[in-house]
């Protein structure tokens, strides 16, 4: 009880901080999910344009492939805590003032990316090679085919994917205190170290980092159970002038 206490003293004294630094973490992880998914879509795409002739396309195409890849296995081979302290001092390194929690943005974004882009290859190639066929015979080129039939089916296929990784970047903003961003670590940190009170202080950031990914994934349940629609369907069938219900 007096441990509780003490903790709510500490939270009612300092509520504001924690309140701006929750809000710092969950801001991060849903400019890093939306944007790192763009990356994904987008390099999905680029992978699986056909390659038919040998051309000065098909190789620019080629390398620019290279690049996309190289890009994917460094982020996902290398931790978000370096790759944070690359990017932010390696740019103050070269003359550059960028602000921290840009900084920050641009590497979960990058990582989310890294990670979103297997997802949705993923996603693509399990996608029945009768569709691609079918939007060819009616015209249809790869990128009219890839945002008009395939991408709405792999971003319902990897929707679970998706939330769970927006789940893992709320409490993966955490690395990113090491360049000083303001989120819930680096202020739960900073007022254990004030108050002398570490345990109460990352008790109250534990169930505030609960609070984020317990409401984010009953929500993301939620907008899936939205998307499949109802469990069970009846087949109506008109008849004449009448509507009969399948089975009535």
């Amino acid at each position: 009880m007096a441990f509780l206490e003490s903790s709510w003293n500490l939270f009612t004294n300092n509520w504001d901080l924690f309140v701006r630094g929750a809000w710092t973490a969950l801001l991060l992880a849903i400019i890093g999910t939306i944007c790192g998914t763009l990356v994904g879509f987008f390099i999905g795409i680029m992978h699986t344009i056909p390659q038919r002739k040998k051309n000065v396309k098909s190789i620019v195409l080629k390398v620019f492939n290279f690049i996309l890849t190289s890009y994917v296995e460094i982020f996902r081979g290398t931790p978000m805590m370096v790759q944070a302290m690359v990017v932010f001092y390696g740019l103050v390194y070269l003359g550059i003032d960028i602000d921290r929690f840009l900084a920050a943005s641009v590497v979960i974004s990058l990582n989310t990316g890294a990670y979103m882009a297997e997802y949705v290859r993923g996603g693509i190639v399990s996608i029945d090679k009768g569709q691609f066929e079918a939007a060819q015979a009616i015209g249809m080129n790869h990128l009219q085919t890839m945002i008009h039939i395939v991408l709405p089916q792999v971003a319902r296929n990897i929707l679970p994917a998706t939330g769970n990784q927006f789940v893992m970047n709320i409490k993966d903003s955490s690395v990113l205190s090491v360049i000083s961003v303001v989120e819930l670590f680096f202020t739960a940190n900073s007022i254990a170290g004030s108050n002398y009170k570490y345990i109460e202080a990352f008790f109250i950031a534990t169930i505030l980092y609960f609070i984020m990914t317990f409401t984010v994934t009953r929500f993301l349940l939620l907008f899936e159970k939205k998307m499949d629609g109802p469990s069970s369907y009846k087949v109506e069938l008109i008849t004449g002038n009448k509507l009969e219900k399948d089975g009535e």
